[in-house]
């Protein structure tokens, strides 16, 4: 079993481009911890270091509480399973999975055993003799695995593994990875792109964006309660309705939040009104997920928004409705597919990110560092981010009896909200 420590690590490539930058986290003994972000955010490169593919810029990287920056990779009783499979094509699947254990040394009769094993506990007992060219992708994938098993490492690194699959078949192999992994005690660290990969599977979840870690918590924590507008923005489906909101601080008896043409009012005995009640006459982002939102009678009293359908969406077992409720949207320019070259500035989302630029992961707890206190407002320059008139995303019964242009109301949860202050971080009343 081993321990994982990152103090800071930063990798510098040589032309200059900042991979990882001052990454600190902890994985502890037997975790599954899920590093999960965009593609270049950095996640792989923080794999192949600690394999000893990459030697880092700056920083240490301990395992067990001891330095590995000078133990070969060999030494360092680490397996690692690659997107790509990795495969021998002339051996077969036999042969591959036991050819750590023939350079190891290990002698024929033990060695078929250990394979055998291993071959049993992923399903692929029967398909030993044949060689990868001859075997499905989700078996490839299994032999893959089983190459890594059969060493019996300390440390699993597992570098999006299942994104050549189809989405049947990486569903059924999602239960398999954290079923055997837990079954077999091994830490293991899981890169991937696919947050649903990461809220299933993960005892922990470390959201990395642009080299800088911006989160670190249980699926439930940084789903329920994300630590900055990039996190908020990057988990969930549909993504999170991020609001730009005016804030007028009526005492003793409750915030309003303009939003727009319409208004919410958070009450005064909210445990969250003395945090919001700093921005009075400010703007902030209100973030809110479809399931805080329900249809209702448009006379219902209470938190109730007024919109009109822009456009339905139908997927079997739900529908989902979008609203114009005369509201202007908070859009991360990086999720909504523009790069930062095309956007002023390097877009909205480069000060957001900069502003908290630091997140120190310690166990279940994390510590955010302002770098530059005198970062942009997100919400100061129109010019300088995306904005645009809102389409609030609303859950609603499978082919409902409506159609773009109807009249909706909707019910808001005013506990279920999240809001940001305009330089992203969350406005709360305390770190989880």
């Amino acid at each position: 079993m081993s321990t994982v420590a990152l103090k800071d690590v930063t990798k510098v490539w040589p032309h200059g481009s900042v991979a990882v930058d001052r990454v600190s986290l902890d994985v502890e003994d037997g975790e599954f911890l899920v590093l999960l972000g965009p593609s270049g955010c950095g996640k792989s490169t923080i794999l192949r270091m600690i394999a000893g593919l990459e030697d880092p810029t700056s920083g240490a990287i301990l395992l067990n509480g001891e330095p590995v920056m000078d133990l070969a990779p060999r030494d360092r009783r680490i397996a690692m399973v690659f997107q790509d499979f990795a495969l021998y094509p002339h051996m077969t699947v036999g042969e591959n999975i036991g050819f750590p254990l023939k350079l190891s040394g290990i002698e024929l009769v033990p060695r078929g055993e250990r394979i055998g094993d291993v071959a049993s506990a992923l399903g692929i007992g029967d398909v030993l003799a044949r060689r990868p060219g001859q075997l499905s992708g989700g078996q490839r994938q299994r032999v893959a695995m089983g190459r890594a098993i059969v060493r019996r490492p300390g440390l699993f690194l597992m570098d999006e593994p299942l994104s050549n699959l189809d989405s049947g078949l990486r569903a059924e192999l999602r239960s398999e990875i954290t079923g055997l992994t837990r079954e077999l005690g091994v830490t293991t660290m899981y890169v991937t792109h696919d947050q649903a990969e990461a809220l299933t599977m993960a005892d922990r979840v470390a959201i990395m964006r642009k080299g800088v870690l911006q989160d670190i918590g249980t699926p439930t924590e940084v789903y329920g309660r994300p630590a900055t507008l990039y996190v908020a923005a990057f988990l969930g489906a549909p993504r999170m309705n991020l609001l730009e909101a005016s804030v007028y601080v009526h005492l003793d008896r409750y915030i309003a939040l303009n939003l727009g043409e319409q208004a919410l009012y958070l009450p005064w005995n909210d445990i969250r009104s003395r945090a919001i009640a700093h921005y009075h006459g400010e703007r902030i982002v209100v973030g809110m997920r479809a399931e805080a939102l329900a249809p209702v009678a448009p006379d219902t009293p209470g938190d109730v928004l007024q919109g009109r359908i822009r456009h339905l969406e139908h997927h079997g077992h739900e529908s989902l409705a979008f609203l114009d409720i005369g509201a202007t949207a908070v859009v991360v320019d990086e999720l909504a597919g523009m790069t930062a070259d095309s956007v002023p500035d390097a877009g909205a989302f480069r000060r957001i990110g900069g502003a908290l630029q630091r997140l120190a992961g310690r166990g279940d707890k994390a510590v955010l560092e302002r770098d530059d206190p005198e970062k942009t407002s997100v919400l100061s320059d129109p010019g300088r981010h995306q904005r645009r008139p809102a389409e609030l995303a609303v859950r609603l019964a499978p082919y409902p009896a409506v159609s773009p242009g109807h009249p909706l109301a909707i019910s808001v949860r005013m506990d279920a909200l999240h809001f940001f202050n305009d330089r992203g971080d969350r406005i709360d009343v305390g770190w989880r």
